[in-house]
């Protein structure tokens, strides 16, 4: 029985298809659907992200009051002059190094706590899950919240803290934690000045981003094989010694990302210290300033060249760690 010339053209038809250019057709069909997947991200990342940073940077380079905003455009009188005046300024040095010793101690002090909690709660006993859990109740209690019990707590006139402090542990007069830039503290005969209001906003940084360290860490300290441990103990290893040769170089790829992504959050950190301090008492950091200079001053071309200057240490500070932390971690 013989084939109809439209049955045999459509077979001729599905054997192109089958070809390279049936195959090439099939991948083009593919990636238009992935494209057509990702779209939305696409979008909302350049709506978000990209398109706020070359705003950002287009504004740093015009002299703009917040009141000339809505007729500021991409296309306007560029100048350095806003970057000249940041970097002259007498307060920015001050307040980057005052940014630096925050975030440094602050990262370093909260990993180093959550650290040491992680290792406590590694054994299981009776409430462990509980205690795990109220552990973490500084790093989900709202920040206002949080940062209203600490300044009734350190209040000079009726905190608990200066109340213990004076009763019970002898202090001469109340202190006045978050208003008073530095005290005197002899040690050993020598009279050491202690930046106060910066100490304490350190301290409470570490009190609030501590459980995000423990979480990383106790999920790490999991994975580690307990054989290894228990091999070690067989030969005689004491506890400093399987936490030294053993259980560290188990944590440290886990304390390097925590390290990155702690001291960058901690770099743009802005509402802690503004609701403790409002930036006063030697506390002000990069972000309080550009705060200032875009609400106080009005300067929004201020704000944002400053704003761009911040971003660009941090860029400088992530590149040194990758080029040389990461390398180091990797090999």
């Amino acid at each position: 029985m013989t084939e109809g010339p439209a049955l045999s053209e459509r077979r001729r038809d599905r054997g192109r298809g089958a070809g390279p250019r049936g195959r090439g057709t099939l991948r083009r069909r593919e990636a238009r659907a992935g494209l057509t997947l990702i779209s939305p991200t696409v979008a909302i990342v350049v709506t978000l992200v990209v398109l706020p940073i070359i705003w950002t940077v287009a504004l740093s380079f015009q002299e703009l009051r917040l009141i000339q905003l809505r007729t500021a455009g991409l296309l306007g009188d560029y100048t350095l002059s806003n970057f000249s005046q940041v970097l002259t300024s007498p307060g920015f040095w001050t307040s980057l190094r005052t940014t630096l010793i925050y975030s440094v101690l602050g990262t370093a002090s909260s990993i180093g706590l959550g650290l040491v909690a992680a290792l406590a709660l590694r054994r299981s006993f009776r409430g462990r899950t509980l205690v795990r859990a109220s552990l973490l109740l500084p790093y989900v209690a709202p920040v206002v919240a949080a940062t209203f019990v600490w300044g009734v707590m350190l209040n000079p006139q009726f905190g608990i803290v200066n109340e213990v402090g004076t009763n019970l542990l002898g202090w001469d007069e109340p202190i006045a934690f978050l208003s008073e830039r530095s005290n005197e503290l002899s040690l050993f005969g020598l009279t050491i000045p202690v930046p106060t209001a910066l100490l304490t906003v350190i301290v409470f940084e570490m009190w609030r981003s501590f459980p995000f360290a423990f979480l990383f860490i106790t999920a790490r300290l999991q994975a580690v094989p307990g054989t290894l441990e228990e091999a070690a103990r067989v030969d005689g290893a004491t506890p400093t010694q399987l936490f030294r040769h053993i259980t560290l170089p188990q944590l440290l790829p886990t304390i390097a990302v925590l390290s990155l992504l702690r001291f960058i959050w901690t770099f743009n950190n802005f509402d802690d210290i503004y609701l403790l301090t409002g930036g006063g008492a030697g506390t002000e950091v990069i972000s309080v300033r550009v705060f200032e200079y875009l609400i106080s001053r009005g300067d929004i071309g201020a704000a944002s060249a400053q704003a761009l200057v911040l971003a660009t240490v941090l860029l400088v500070l992530v590149t040194v760690y990758y080029r040389f932390a990461a390398k180091d971690e990797v090999a």
